[in-house]
This record gives structure tokens, C-alpha cells and sequence, in this order.
């Protein structure tokens, strides 16, 4: 069977091959259990595809984190049978360029793939703790009789990983319930945007150790309207900047991932965001770490 070829990157030259390469982008476009817009599928292809319109210089840092070398791996999981087949592919996908010590950026996808690419993490990290940034809680025990659906994953996570949730602003009476029973560390998107500070101080009762996984309806549909369930009031670019520059200045971030990017036709806005947050986050961590 012909494998599809990895998706054009920008990053060129002979820094771009694995053995040369710190960072590994791994695209994951696996769509199975989303029930409202679908699309998150081709996510990972657009969004290597907007990545190449990036200038590689960041002005903000100074820097060029391509030249530590971004290899582009081959899609992984696009044709899973069942929920739980993907999740054991995408563990041992992430595993094995864990094993050769890369740093390893999934992009997906739905957003159920995280818990994969989390046990992956924990296997490597033993006790690392988990950040989610999400509009959505995510934690429901199961959903359209699966316990791995894309309004899971958060719930699977919290079962094995410290874990903290940042930018809630949906979530049913169950989840609510069980953050309020667990005691889990939830920063409302109100508080986020209204008293930053609060997210930051929360990170002294995390791990050092830090996998990030971000969703991206955390960030306002004005600004990313390109996801699957949009909801108002979420955060902005400076916002979002603001929180992850402190976050990878107060812990080791050791890898992260971006899903449930939902391309629209006819616009760029929301895969060329999340390309560029990706390379902005790969220089909070390498450059200046």
C-alpha cells in the first residue's frame, strides 16, 4: 500500500532529516468521534501547509529555532478501526521518537488522540503533569457509548497524570460535579482573561516536569473560528502568549500537542495561528530555556 508523503514543511535543509533533528512534528489525522463540525481530520495537512508562509526568525525572541532541525514525520493513526486502536498507535508512534530522545510535537486530529500521546509522555516522564488548555471539560466518563470520545479525554488523562485545566467556559453538570468532588484545577476562561495571575500561581502545585496539550477552541473563534465547537469568550493571541512564556519559564515543558484545528475553505486564519504557536512555543522552550 502507498503511505501518503509527510506534508510540505518549511523547514529546509539537511537539519530537516530525523538523525539531525531535535524536534519531531507528528500529524495525526484521525477524526472518529466528533459530533459537531467535522473537518479536524485535515488539520494537520493544513496547518503544515500555512507553515510554510512562516518567516523562520521569530522577532520576539530574537531567534531561529529551526536551526536545532523540525523533522516532519509520516501521518500515524489516520485509519484506525476503533477509538482504542488508535490510541495504542499513537502511543507507540510518540514512544519510539521519545526513545531517540526528540522532542515531540503531535498535531491532530481530534482531540480524544492527547490521551495516547499522554501515556506515551508518562512512560518517558514518569509523573509528568498534564496542562490542558480547552474551552470544553472534556471529562465525561463516557460519551455515545465510548470511553475514549473526543469529550473524554480529559477525564482519561486526570485518571493517570496530575492534571490542570485552563480556559473552561462548557461543560455538562457531570463534569462540573466531578471537578467540584476532585478538586480539580480548573481555571475558568473568565478568570484566565480577568486575573491572569491565577493560572500562573497555579502552576506551583504542578509537577516540574509540564505536557502541555492544547485544543484550539480554547482561543476566541474571532480569532480561530476554524474548530469544530466554537465558544465565545475564550482567549487571544497576547493572552495565551502571555501564560505560556511563564509556564516554560517555570517549568520543563518535555513536549506538547495541538488538535481539533478544523480548517474552513476559503480562509488560512485559524491553521496559520496554530502553525505560528507552535513555532512560538518551540522558542519559549528551546531558546531560551
Amino acid at each position: 500500500m502507498t503511505r501518503t508523503p509527510p506534508p510540505v514543511s518549511p523547514y529546509t535543509g539537511e537539519q530537516q532529516t530525523l538523525e539531525a533533528s531535535r524536534i519531531v512534528i507528528l500529524p495525526i489525522p484521525y477524526e472518529q468521534t466528533t459530533t459537531y463540525l467535522k473537518g479536524c481530520r485535515r488539520g494537520p495537512a493544513a496547518l503544515m501547509a500555512a507553515s510554510g508562509q512562516m518567516e523562520t526568525y521569530d522577532d520576539e525572541l530574537d531567534g531561529d529555532v529551526s536551526t536545532l532541525g523540525i523533522h516532519t514525520a509520516l501521518p500515524v493513526a489516520e485509519h484506525a478501526p476503533t477509538p482504542e486502536a488508535m490510541v495504542k498507535a499513537v502511543e507507540e508512534a510518540v514512544g519510539r521518537f521519545l526513545q531517540l530522545d526528540k522532542f515531540v510535537v503531535s498535531v491532530g486530529g481530534e482531540h480524544s488522540i492527547s490521551f495516547g500521546v499522554v501515556r506515551a509522555f508518562q512512560e518517558k516522564f514518569p509523573g509528568c503533569g498534564v496542562i490542558q488548555l480547552d474551552a470544553h471539560g472534556d471529562l465525561r466518563t463516557t460519551y455515545e457509548g465510548s470511553p475514549h470520545n473526543h469529550a473524554c479525554v480529559a477525564r482519561r488523562i486526570f485518571e493517570v497524570a496530575p492534571f490542570m485545566h485552563v480556559g473552561l467556559r462548557s461543560c455538562c453538570s457531570e463534569e462540573a460535579e466531578l471537578i467540584r468532588r476532585e478538586g480539580i484545577a480548573v481555571i475558568p476562561a473568565r478568570t484566565f482573561l480577568t486575573r491572569p495571575e491565577v493560572a500562573v500561581e497555579a502552576l506551583d502545585r504542578m509537577p516540574d516536569q509540564i505536557f502541555l496539550t492544547i485544543d484550539m477552541d480554547f482561543f476566541d473563534p474571532s480569532e480561530v473560528p476554524g474548530v469544530g465547537t466554537p465558544e465565545p469568550g475564550g482567549a487571544r493571541w497576547y493572552d495565551a502568549l502571555r501564560f505560556l512564556r511563564e509556564l516554560t519559564r517555570r517549568k520543563r515543558v518535555v513536549g506538547f500537542d495541538v488538535m481539533e484545528l478544523c480548517p474552513r475553505q476559503g480562509e488560512v486564519i485559524s491553521e496559520f495561528f496554530a502553525a505560528k504557536l507552535i513555532y512560538r512555543l518551540l522558542g519559549y522552550i528551546h531558546l531560551e530555556g
